[in-house]
């Protein structure tokens, strides 16, 4: 059965909204990675020392203004080839965009300059980690990426593999079923270049989550109703987690084992438990629940519904609804300023990118952005904001001009 139809499984789940307590902690701003430099598809080294003293850096911020007070103000458009699906950025000045089948390759840039510091291609040989029944060239598809906490590797979730094994083709609408071959995350070493590890995950997985800690991982299936729970250390699947339709957008609590999912077809939110496995229903959402975002205190989540048009804001222990908002057409992905208080979503069909501020739920600014927005960044260092166009571009915009209340 395809994943629209809205399956109502409830086994291992409690009631909607039940109530519970966790363990709320800041989130502090983790150790910054070495930077990437001149990496290229052939995959050279950065000097070693260099790299070494770059993971011993603190991500500080630059001095600013509160973010809910200043105006976005583009810096320029990256163009290439490129078909970034998301753009995501480090701790330590490195943004990587994932750019799916389209082009075959993370692309990876300096937070700074904006220059292009590598390519690297999807291909494995699965049978070098661990795979030995699976020798020879398989090409992936990136989707999405999130950083370890030290910023020495980002982990990017590959859309299908293709390849000795593969199975049936992979699509959205998962028509191949189980048939359907399983799928894996990558691990990119930034100082090599080089694709170091693959953990096998789900069928069609897309976005990616990782604990305060960086000891798990957190890859939502899309196409087995399912999440997959990853022990980073071992590089491993440890657990799937049963959801819904079609699960998406993530966030892992401060406690380093509750996180959210929305269950995007099913229209669904849920809470789960990464050590037991279990999950819960919180709530009924709208059409299309996409993308989660946590804020800094971890004390509220926000969440973009897709087909409603809709910003919610939600009590992050006990998942009440807080307040709601309008967005601009088809919201998808969104960041948050470190300080807790602006949000950047991106409007797909409207080809904007709009700026909220938290306290209010009030739109600062809408700028308009190359086509068919998807992905967005708060990247710390710069203090700016990168938007990743499905249709084969990268904005990039700075955060620090003084006045956010009018639109561009």
């Amino acid at each position: 059965m395809g994943v629209q139809a809205k399956h109502r499984r409830r086994t291992q789940r409690g009631r909607p909204h039940e109530q519970f307590t966790i363990a709320i902690a800041i989130l502090s701003l983790v150790m910054a990675g070495g930077m990437l430099a001149g990496l290229a598809t052939s995959a050279v080294a950065p000097d070693s020392e260099d790299s070494a003293a770059g993971a011993q850096q603190n991500a500080q911020l630059p001095p600013g203004d509160p973010s809910n007070t200043t105006r976005l103000e583009h810096v320029d458009r990256i163009t290439g080839d490129i078909t970034p699906k998301s753009v995501v950025a480090g701790p330590g000045g490195t943004v990587i965009a994932n750019n799916m089948m389209y082009s075959h390759s993370s692309t990876l840039y300096d937070a700074e300059s904006l220059e292009l510091t590598g390519t690297v291609v999807d291909e494995v040989d699965l049978a070098q980690h661990g795979f030995d029944d699976r020798a020879g060239v398989t090409q992936g598809a990136p989707v999405e990426a999130v950083f370890s906490p030290d910023g020495q590797h980002a982990y990017v979730s590959q859309y299908r593999l293709r390849g000795p094994g593969e199975g049936a083709t992979a699509t959205d609408d998962c028509a191949n079923g189980d048939q359907i071959g399983r799928s894996a995350v990558f691990r990119l070493d930034l100082a090599s270049g080089q694709w170091d590890q693959v953990i096998e995950v789900g069928r069609v997985p897309k976005f990616l989550s990782i604990s305060a800690d960086g000891s798990r991982a957190l890859v939502s299936n899309w196409c087995d109703e399912s999440v997959s729970v990853l022990d980073l250390e071992a590089g491993e699947e440890i657990r799937e987690i049963p959801v819904d339709a079609a699960p998406r957008g993530s966030v892992i609590l401060p406690d380093n084992r509750t996180a959210y999912v929305t269950a995007m077809y099913a229209d669904e939110l849920y809470r789960v438990d990464l050590e037991t496995g279990s999950s819960e229903l919180v709530t009924d959402t709208g059409r299309k629940p996409r993308h989660l975002v946590l804020s800094p205190d971890a004390s509220r989540l926000y969440l973009t519904v897709s087909g409603s048009d809709r910003l919610v804001e939600l009590d992050a222990a006990t998942g009440e609804v807080l307040r709601t908002a309008e967005t601009g057409r088809e919201p998808r992905t969104m960041a948050i300023s470190p300080d807790g208080l602006a949000l950047y979503i991106v409007n797909y069909y409207a080809n904007t990118v709009t700026k909220v501020d938290t306290e209010t739920l009030e739109t600062l600014q809408t700028v308009e952005v190359g086509k068919n927005p998807i992905g967005i960044t708060y990247e710390p260092t710069q203090r700016r904001v990168w938007v990743a166009n499905y249709a084969g571009s990268l904005d990039v915009f700075d955060d620090t001009a003084p006045g956010g209340t009018m639109d561009s």
